[in-house]
């Protein structure tokens, strides 16, 4: 399953973007959004928001 973002707690930040190695991560609106199909489960956006906007399901 593909990292979700609760877009009540992002505040566009911007982090998660830098941070994807497969650059699957987008701001849009001032929100991050994540192409999930692309998304590999590494939970390097998880690591690095500051607001623990992302979460990976288990």
């Amino acid at each position: 399953m593909a990292a979700t973002v609760d877009v009540e707690k992002c505040t566009g930040c911007g982090a998660c973007v830098d941070v994807c190695p497969v650059e699957v991560i987008a701001l849009e609106n001032e929100k991050a959004v994540i192409d999930e199909e692309n998304c590999i489960d590494c939970a390097a956006c998880v690591a690095e928001c500051p607001t623990e906007a992302i979460s990976v399901p288990e």
